[in-house]
C-alpha cells in the first residue's frame, strides 16, 4: 500500500499501541511528537516534524484517566494547528463523557456536548469515534463525524466459534439495536433484560423478555464499566436456564469492582477491542480482546482519499 507522504499519525499517551498497530497497519511511521508533564502537571506537547499541509490523525481515546488524555488531545491539535497542518482528525477509538450526553434532572451539565466544543474549538476538523453510547452525540459537533460500529469484529469472532442454539441478549432496552444487529450477523434471535437504574452505576434486574432457556447467550453493550449491569443479567439469565453466558463489548472501561465481579460471574467468555487498552491487572484469562487497528486503519485510508467510509459496513 503507497500513501501520500502528506499523510502523518500522531497519538498521545491513552493507547499508544493502538497507534502503533494502526501505523504498521498502514505501512506509515508514527509522527514524532512528545507529550509530557511539568512539574505542576500541566501538560506539555512537542511535535519534533513538518506537518505543514499535511493530513494529520491523532489518535487518542479519552479514556481513564480521562481528563488527561483529553487534555492531551486538545493541546495536540493545538499544536498541529498552529503548525499550519491541512487537516486535523482525531480519532477517539473511546469517546469519554459519552454517558452524559442529555439533562435527567434539573440543573445536569450536558459534558459530551461540552467535550463535543472544545474537541472543535480546538482545531480537529473531523471526528472518528467508534460506538458512541448514544448515537445522537454525532449531532453535538458542528464537523463530520464518522461513527464506527465493532459489532461487525464482534460477529466475525463468534461465527468463527461455531455456537449452537444461540440466542443474542441485550443488557437493557437502549441497546437493542446493537443487539438486532449482531443477531442478524450471526444468524440468532434476541431477547431484552428489562432493568432499571436508581442512580448512576446501579442497575436492578426486572424481568428477562425472550427465551433463553437451554441456549448458548451472546450479550451485548457498548462498554462494560463497573460491571454491575453485565454480572448481574449473567446471573439472571442463568436462573431463566441460559446454558453458557459469553458477553461482550466495544470499550472495556473495567473500573471500580469491575475485575472482581467478572471472575465470580457465571460468564465463559468477555470479548473485548482494544479501544481502552487493558493494564496487567485487568487481563483475566476470561478476557479475549480484539483488535479495532484494521478497521481504524482502513477508516483512515478512505479518508484521506476522500471515498466512502460506510462502504467498510456494505
Amino acid at each position: 500500500m503507497t500513501l501520500n507522504k502528506r499523510l502523518k499519525i500522531f497519538t498521545g499517551n491513552a493507547n499508544p499501541e493502538l497507534a502503533e498497530e494502526i501505523v504498521q497497519y498502514l505501512g506509515v511511521t508514527l509522527g514524532e511528537a512528545k507529550v509530557i508533564r511539568f512539574s505542576d502537571g500541566e501538560v506539555h506537547v512537542k511535535i519534533n516534524e513538518s506537518v505543514r499541509g499535511a493530513d494529520v490523525f491523532v489518535i487518542q481515546p479519552t479514556s481513564q484517566p480521562v481528563n488527561e488524555h483529553l487534555m492531551e488531545l486538545l493541546i495536540l491539535v493545538d499544536a498541529l494547528r498552529r503548525a499550519s497542518a491541512r487537516r486535523i482528525t482525531a480519532v477517539l477509538s473511546y469517546y469519554g463523557y459519552a454517558r452524559q450526553d442529555r439533562k435527567t434532572r434539573a440543573r445536569d451539565p450536558i459534558t459530551a456536548k461540552l467535550v463535543a466544543n472544545l474537541i472543535t474549538a480546538s482545531g480537529a476538523r473531523r471526528v472518528v469515534t467508534m460506538d458512541l453510547h448514544a448515537g445522537q452525540i454525532q449531532g453535538f459537533f458542528d464537523i463530520p463525524v464518522d461513527h464506527l460500529p465493532a459489532v461487525p469484529i464482534l460477529a466475525q469472532y463468534f461465527l468463527q466459534q461455531k455456537l449452537e442454539n444461540v440466542i443474542v441478549v441485550s443488557p437493557d432496552l437502549g441497546g437493542v439495536t446493537r443487539a438486532r444487529e449482531l443477531a442478524e450477523r450471526i444468524g440468532a434471535r434476541i431477547a431484552i433484560i428489562d432493568k432499571r437504574r436508581p442512580e448512576p452505576n446501579v442497575a436492578e434486574i426486572m424481568n428477562i423478555v425472550g427465551d433463553v432457556k437451554d441456549k448458548n447467550v451472546v450479550m451485548i453493550d457498548d462498554m462494560i464499566d463497573t460491571a454491575g449491569t453485565i454480572t448481574q443479567g449473567a446471573e439472571a439469565l442463568k436462573r431463566w436456564g441460559a446454558k453458557d453466558i459469553y458477553v461482550c463489548c466495544t470499550h472495556p472501561v473495567l473500573s471500580g469492582p469491575a475485575i472482581r465481579l467478572l471472575e465470580k460471574a457465571p460468564i465463559n467468555e468477555v470479548i473485548v477491542t482494544n479501544t481502552i487498552p487493558l493494564s496487567p491487572e485487568k487481563r483475566l484469562s476470561k478476557i479475549k480482546v480484539l483488535s479495532v487497528a484494521p478497521l481504524l486503519g482502513e477508516a483512515i485510508i478512505r479518508i484521506h482519499e476522500d471515498l466512502s467510509v460506510s462502504k467498510l459496513f456494505d
